[in-house]
C-alpha cells in the first residue's frame, strides 16, 4: 500500500469502501511537492454529484516535485515540470512527458529532459501542441530565471531545449527581485504571440511566435517588447478571456489583479483591482486565477496570512471586475485551485496545510458555499481534471 494512502483515507468524507465508477465520476490529477510524504502525481476519482474525492488513489506516479501539470487539448499527453533546484533531492530542473490511456486514463512516462534552469514552475503548450513553454523561476539570484522552449514530437516525447530567453531584473525588492524570476508563460489565444510574466522584472515580456519561419528559434521580441507593471508588484499568472479580447494578471507581491484589453499582441491596462487593500504585507501573495466555463466569473486566490478565494463578476464588454465575495480557503497557502467539470464545486490545493478543500459553487451567482470535503494530501500544488472520452 502506498505510504500516503492511510493519510488520504483517514481524511476522506464518505470515501470508505470499494470504489465504484458511476456516471458522475471524473478523474483528477494532483501535482505536489515531494520534500515531505508525497511521492509525486496522484490520480484520483471525483464524484461531481456529491463533490467527494475518493481517498484511495487510482494511480501514484513517483516523480520529484511535479508542481505544475499541463494537459494536451486532446488529453492524450501530460507535461509536468519537476520544480527541482540546488539543495533538493534532485538538484536539476526537469520536464517530464506522459501518455494518457484514452480508456483508463492511466499515465505512462514517455521521457524526461532538463529544463536548463532551476525550479521550473510553470509550462504551457503552443496552439498546435508542437512546443512547450517552460518558465524556470530560479529561487537563487544566480543564475536567475529563464524562459525555455522545448519542441514536442508527434508521439508526445519532449526534445531538448532549443531556445532560451532571460530578462533584466527590476531590483526594486532587494530580497525577491535582484534577478529574473519567470513565473509563467502563456500564448495568446490566436497563437501568434507569447507572454512571459517575470516576477523579478515587474514586466510581462511579449514575443512573436513563428515556428514556420524559424523552427529552431521561433520566438522573437514583439513591438513593444514588454508591458511595464508597478515597481515591486511581481507579475505571476496571466489569463486570457475565451475570445482573446481581455486578459487578467495576478501581481503576486502587491496582491492585485491587472485587467487588460488585448489586440494583436498588445496589452493595454484598463483596471487595477486590489485583493488586500489596506492590509499588511503579510496578507499580500496573489497566486492563481481561473474563469468559470461561461466566462461570467473570475476566481483569484490570495495566500499569505489572508488565505482567501475571491470571486469577481466579469463585465462582458470591458473585462472589468466587480468583487462579489471573499471566502476563506480554510487552510494555508492556496497555491492553485480548479473548478470541476460540472461547475458545481471548486477544489482548492492548500499547499502548506496539506489538504484539498472542496467547496460548493452556485453556477448562477458564481458564489461559493459550504465546504463538503477536506482531503489530507501532502503539499498539493496543482489540480487537473481528465474529461470522459
Amino acid at each position: 500500500m502506498n505510504k500516503l494512502w492511510p493519510l488520504l483515507i483517514a481524511g476522506s468524507i464518505g470515501a470508505m469502501g470499494v470504489q465504484v465508477a458511476c456516471a458522475d465520476d471524473y478523474q483528477l490529477l494532483v501535482g505536489s511537492y515531494t520534500a515531505g510524504q508525497s511521492e509525486g502525481i496522484y490520480r484520483l476519482s471525483f464524484d461531481s454529484a456529491t463533490g467527494q474525492i475518493n481517498a484511495r488513489p487510482l494511480q501514484v506516479i513517483k516523480s520529484e516535485n511535479p508542481s505544475w501539470l499541463t494537459l494536451s487539448r486532446d488529453q492524450r499527453h501530460l507535461f509536468v515540470v519537476n520544480e527541482n533546484g540546488p539543495g533538493q533531492a534532485d538538484p536539476v530542473g526537469r520536464v517530464s512527458s506522459y501518455s494518457i490511456d484514452p480508456k483508463s486514463h492511466a499515465l505512462s512516462l514517455i521521457n524526461q529532459v532538463q529544463s536548463l534552469g532551476n525550479e521550473p514552475t510553470h509550462s504551457s503548450l503552443s496552439g498546435d501542441a508542437s512546443y512547450l513553454f517552460v518558465s524556470n523561476y530560479s529561487v537563487a539570484e544566480d543564475p536567475g530565471g529563464t524562459l525555455a522552449l522545448l519542441p514536442i514530437g508527434a508521439d508526445g516525447a519532449l526534445k531538448p531545449v532549443v531556445q532560451m530567453s532571460s530578462h533584466p531584473a527590476s531590483r526594486v525588492n532587494p530580497e525577491r527581485q535582484m534577478s529574473a524570476h519567470v513565473h509563467s508563460t502563456v500564448p495568446s489565444p490566436d497563437g501568434k504571440f507569447v507572454f512571459s510574466n517575470d516576477l523579478g522584472a515587474d514586466k510581462v515580456f511579449v514575443y512573436r511566435f513563428d515556428p514556420k519561419a524559424n523552427p529552431e528559434r521561433p520566438l522573437t521580441p514583439a513591438t513593444p517588447a514588454f508591458v511595464q507593471l508597478p515597481p515591486g508588484s511581481g507579475p505571476r499568472h496571466l489569463l486570457f478571456s475565451a475570445d482573446g479580447k481581455h486578459a487578467w494578471l495576478t501581481l503576486e507581491m502587491s496582491a492585485q489583479v491587472a485587467v487588460f484589453d488585448h489586440r494583436d499582441g498588445k496589452l493595454e491596462q484598463t483596471q487595477m483591482v486590489e485583493l488586500a487593500a489596506g492590509q499588511p504585507v503579510s496578507d499580500k501573495a496573489a497566486a492563481a486565477l481561473h474563469t468559470s466555463a461561461d466566462g461570467k466569473f473570475l476566481y483569484v486566490s490570495n495566500r499569505g496570512t489572508a488565505n482567501q478565494l475571491l470571486v469577481f463578476a466579469i463585465a462582458p464588454a470591458t473585462g472589468h471586475l466587480k468583487e462579489l465575495q471573499r471566502r476563506t480557503v480554510e487552510g494555508d497557502h492556496p497555491r492553485e485551485f480548479s473548478l470541476d467539470p460540472s461547475g458545481k464545486f471548486v477544489l482548492i490545493a492548500n499547499q502548506k496545510s496539506n489538504q484539498i478543500v472542496v467547496v460548493e459553487r452556485d453556477a448562477n451567482t458564481g458564489l461559493l458555499g459550504k465546504t463538503v470535503q477536506k482531503l489530507p494530501i501532502d503539499a498539493p500544488s496543482d489540480l487537473r481534471f481528465l474529461l470522459r472520452q
